[in-house]
């Protein structure tokens, strides 16, 4: 995506104008709704695209279809929404439905039935209209913790079918589901110097300014005094009545004297904006503290739809005579609302806090193209690789090449070229991401002595060759035993460089589903009768790595006739 470079010469504090269904949808889960993420909520890398319904720390809860449709496409996966269910609607919506344990009845059927025939675990597919119909209230699937989930939930989206951007439950009448009286709330706000020409408070760096508490609800900052251009950020959450924990905030709006200067609202998600996110956050501060501050500025615009400001970009350019009241408004989905008021007054000063730069040979436009290359090694970043210009860290040494660090966000993929002609074994040859005694796998293509990788990462990078095979280790004893009762193969696999891609399994030479759970690195095969004979049964599992070095282990099992 690129960046918008022409400035935004509007502000409008009206983002969301459609009329959205308000009593359409009923809840998919039968146990009151709490949330454990809400829409917008900011994510590693992304901003959260719906809600997360807590299924009381447990797998299994049913998942209803919240109105009529078909099933449009479901999708399994081991990272990711994990198992995940669509089902489109007549009103040009489709729900979404993830991190599943498994679908229902003829769904579960169908999905199945899949899995045999491409015999894959992460399979993607697209019913027809007429293949999976569903009624409001249907049971469709279970409620899990598969793929990227941290723990058992149930992640749901509403997505406008058309453009497939992704939609605030809250506006199809979900907000009757939570109850929400209660407001924001501020951790901290931040005020950044924007260049090296900026001060504020005798500092260059950003620093917190304290907060007090008035007797009308709102919060009133000590003065800040500044020259030169300045921002804020803020640390805040949301809460609501029945969900106890922390969640996104819905609406950011910041005021100069009165006038609208910078905002933002989460009515709705394009998916191909979701790392903006890292432009929006003070993401070095991140990287080191964990927090993820909420800059209310750009200093070099970005193209994110959410975003509402002036021509000055959310920055205040303090000069003599300059005395200002600057005002921060955050809102929740039902206008509960926490205020902060910040007065700013001009002051010429000397800074105390000095800046931190670290300045190299290297200085990186972001606005361009840019290439650098040394002893056969080349890194290439497109332009608008970065979402803003810095001084680039860049060196090779003992065949190692750093291309700086991961305290400065990346948007979009750049190119890292290695040539080397003493290699052998150029195909079990990739380059690695190195982090200490750690390499990271990065899907690597060659040609006659060159590789190339595309990553999104910054860090270390050399070539690496991974001739060692993945491990294979069964997690129960089955050698020769009677299995007859609790059929259930579970193995652990493992592979320490270029990391597992295929897993296969065969009983008497037939092929037969894992499943695999990327979290613990164990795979694992629930026995159907069918499947199995009387007397011994010949089990074989094939796992490969990406460089296909493959392990195969070889068992035999027994079965009691059937009565």
């Amino acid at each position: 995506m690129k960046f918008l470079f022409a400035l935004l010469i509007f502000y409008t504090p009206i983002f969301s104008q459609t009329n959205y269904p308000k009593d359409y949808f009923q809840s998919p889960l039968n146990i009151p709704i709490q949330l454990a993420g809400n829409f917008g909520e900011l994510r590693p890398n992304h901003f959260h695209a719906g809600f997360d319904f807590k299924t009381q720390q447990k797998e299994g809860l049913p998942v209803f279809s919240v109105a009529d449709g078909y099933i449009s496409r479901i999708k399994i996966s081991t990272f990711g929404y994990g198992k995940a269910i669509y089902v489109t609607h007549p009103n040009g919506y489709t729900t979404v439905y993830g991190h599943l344990k498994k679908g229902y009845g003829a769904i579960q059927n169908f999905i199945k039935k899949e899995h045999y025939k491409q015999q894959s675990f992460e399979i993607e597919l697209f019913p027809n209209p007429n293949e999976l119909p569903v009624k409001k209230g249907d049971t469709i699937a279970f409620s899990g913790n598969t793929g990227g989930s941290e723990g058992p939930h149930l992640h749901f989206e509403i997505r406008d079918t058309q453009t497939e951007k992704t939609i605030n439950p809250l506006f199809f009448g979900f907000d009757k589901f939570i109850l929400d009286t209660k407001k924001p709330f501020i951790s901290s706000v931040l005020v950044y110097p924007i260049d090296s020409t900026s001060i504020a408070n005798q500092s260059k760096r950003p620093i917190v300014i304290n907060l007090a508490l008035q007797k009308d609800g709102t919060y009133i900052s000590e003065k800040v005094f500044a020259e030169g251009s300045i921002g804020f950020g803020i640390i805040c959450s949301d809460f609501d009545n029945v969900s106890y924990n922390l969640n996104g905030v819905y609406k950011v709006e910041t005021f100069s004297n009165g006038s609208p200067c910078f905002g933002y609202q989460f009515d709705s998600l394009v998916f191909d904006e979701g790392r903006f996110v890292n432009a929006l956050i003070d993401f070095p501060r991140y990287k080191s503290t964990l927090q993820r501050v909420q800059r209310l500025f750009m200093k070099r615009p970005y193209s994110f739809s959410n975003l509402k400001a002036t021509n000055s970009n959310g920055i205040l350019n303090i000069s003599p005579n300059f005395s200002k009241m600057y005002r921060i408004e955050i809102s929740d989905f039902n206008e509960n609302k926490t205020t902060i008021n910040i007065p700013i007054e001009f002051l010429n000063q000397t800074a105390t806090v000095s800046e931190v730069k670290q300045k190299t040979n290297y200085f990186l436009n972001a606005a361009v193209d840019n290439i650098y290359e040394k002893d056969n090694m080349e890194v290439f970043f497109p332009a608008n690789t970065f979402y803003e210009d810095f001084y680039l860290k860049f060196e090779v040494a003992n065949k190692i090449m750093t291309v700086h660090d991961d305290n400065v966000p990346v948007h979009s993929n750049f190119k890292i070229t290695m040539t080397d002609s003493t290699i052998i074994n150029k195909e079990k040859t990739f380059i690695a991401s190195i982090d200490g005694n750690r390499k990271k796998y990065n899907s690597t293509k060659f040609a006659t002595n060159t590789f190339s990788t595309y990553t999104k990462n910054l860090g270390q990078f050399a070539l690496v060759q991974d001739t060692i095979a993945p491990k294979i280790v069964s997690l129960r004893l089955i050698e020769g035993k009677v299995l007859n009762k609790e059929k259930v193969l579970v193995f652990k696999i493992t592979d320490d460089l270029s990391g597992i891609k295929t897993y296969n399994g065969f009983l008497n030479q037939n092929w037969i589903l894992f499943e695999y759970d990327a979290k613990t690195n164990r795979i694992f095969c629930q026995l159907e009768d069918e499947q199995l004979l009387e007397g011994e049964n010949q089990l074989k599992l094939i796992v490969s790595d990406n460089l296909g070095n493959s392990s195969i282990f070889e068992t035999s099992f027994f079965t009691s006739p059937k009565k």
